[in-house]
């Protein structure tokens, strides 16, 4: 419970660190080209992201690192066991990246306004047309080069366990043409979800596949891929 508390304040306190950044680097985002600007907001996650990691005791090691494509925009698809796998993608995956947010994000101060410099796309799953639109936003997102993670489980597993992978997300790769990158997060939940939402330290590994290219999914269809690209995900679970 004393680790959990301190984590939490420790947390809070993050935020508000990065608050003074905030203000400049939107300022500075209307003035330097698009790839310049997502190299300089992703210096501010990456760092919150492994703190608050480190916060909570945890370990992670990194598998895969040179199957990034580093000189275009990728959809990176991944499985979802724990609110950690966001810091945990932020602070270790070495790529700026957005995310396909669920709504409700857009009312955390800060926080809100980071996801926004990061380009993600806040998506409510409860209006239909709305979670319509967030897919062509993040669409146009990819096409303008700036890579985005979605969870198409939709939901977190709180456990080592994976559920179906949701069809509709692998829009935003057929749509936009980019890579598939697919990636493996093992042992979040074992951080605060698999505890009775205590936190304790945990062993992470984050596997990152080999991309799919344009050029083998473009003959799938949205079931396929979805079911493709899960396969090599759980493959990568112990």
């Amino acid at each position: 419970m004393i680790r959990t508390i301190f984590s939490a304040v420790y947390i809070f306190i993050l935020v508000l660190r990065t608050a003074p950044r905030l203000l400049p680097m939107q300022k500075l985002a209307e003035t330097i080209p698009p790839e310049e600007k997502d190299r300089l907001v992703h210096k501010t996650p990456d760092w919150f992201g492994k703190r608050m990691v480190r916060v909570t005791g945890s370990k992670v090691e990194v598998k895969g690192l040179e199957h990034i494509p580093q000189d275009r925009a990728v959809l990176v698809v991944a499985n979802h066991q724990s609110n950690f796998d966001i810091p945990v993608l932020m602070g270790y995956l070495t790529k700026p990246i957005g995310f396909i947010s669920k709504v409700e994000m857009k009312k955390i101060p800060i926080a809100a306004h980071w996801m926004e410099l990061m380009n993600s796309v806040f998506m409510d799953r409860s209006d239909r047309r709305q979670s319509l639109q967030a897919i062509k936003d993040g669409i146009e997102t990819l096409k303008a080069g700036h890579s985005l993670v979605v969870f198409p489980e939709g939901t977190r597993s709180k456990s080592g366990e994976m559920g179906e992978f949701k069809t509709g997300s692998f829009h935003l790769a057929t749509k936009s043409g980019v890579p598939i990158l697919p990636v493996t997060i093992e042992g979040t939940h074992n951080i605060l979800e698999g505890n009775g939402n205590r936190i304790r330290p945990s062993r992470v590994t984050l596997t990152i596949s080999e991309p799919i290219y344009e050029e083998e999914y473009r003959d799938m269809d949205l079931k396929e891929l979805a079911r493709y690209t899960q396969n090599i995900i759980q493959s990568k679970l112990s």
